[in-house]
């Protein structure tokens, strides 16, 4: 037997279909989430980006969102290895920078309030890294990956099927 038949004869699980199109039940409350997902979006690092919301997903198990942004993440040029070790990224700090650091404890505090609060010592390390108008622009990509984390989980949206728009 050769792998490709192997592989051909290897039974996956079966895929689960969406509970709700939320979508087209609600469209003018997605088209407010595309527009807080823009304005979020602006004036962001696009890397920085893509990480957070990656990083949000995995701690909240969005798995379409954790498909769509680490896809969105290697069109973008993010590679393979730093999107992968981004579960672990305590662990595996040489992969990023002081900032992204920052960032994805900030997230982590955010995503996961059900710890208390977001301490301020984690808080405190954030400011040090981002002024101002850079922190509010994280804050605000934390936030509204949660929200699409939500959604997603909720309405149980299929991973598997994105296409980045730049791969296309």
């Amino acid at each position: 037997m050769t792998t490709t038949e192997s592989i051909e004869q290897t039974a996956y699980a079966h895929e689960h279909a969406p509970r709700l199109p939320l979508a087209e039940h609600l469209p003018e409350f997605y088209r407010a989430m595309i527009r807080l997902e823009t304005a979020a979006a602006k004036d962001i690092d696009p890397t920085l980006y893509h990480l957070i919301k990656l990083r949000a997903s995995q701690i909240n198990r969005c798995a379409f969102c954790i498909d769509m942004h680490s896809k969105d993440a290697l069109a973008e040029g993010e590679s393979v290895e730093r999107i992968v070790q981004l579960a672990a990224w305590e662990e595996s700090r040489h992969f990023y920078t002081e900032r992204e650091l920052a960032a994805f404890a900030l997230t982590e505090a955010v995503t996961v309030l059900t710890d208390g609060f977001v301490p301020d010592e984690v808080y405190a390390r954030a400011a040090e890294h981002f002024d101002e108008t850079e922190l509010a622009r994280v804050i605000a990509a934390i936030v509204t990956i949660n929200a699409w984390n939500r959604i997603g989980v909720t309405t149980r949206m299929t991973p598997g099927h994105y296409t980045p728009k730049s791969a296309s």
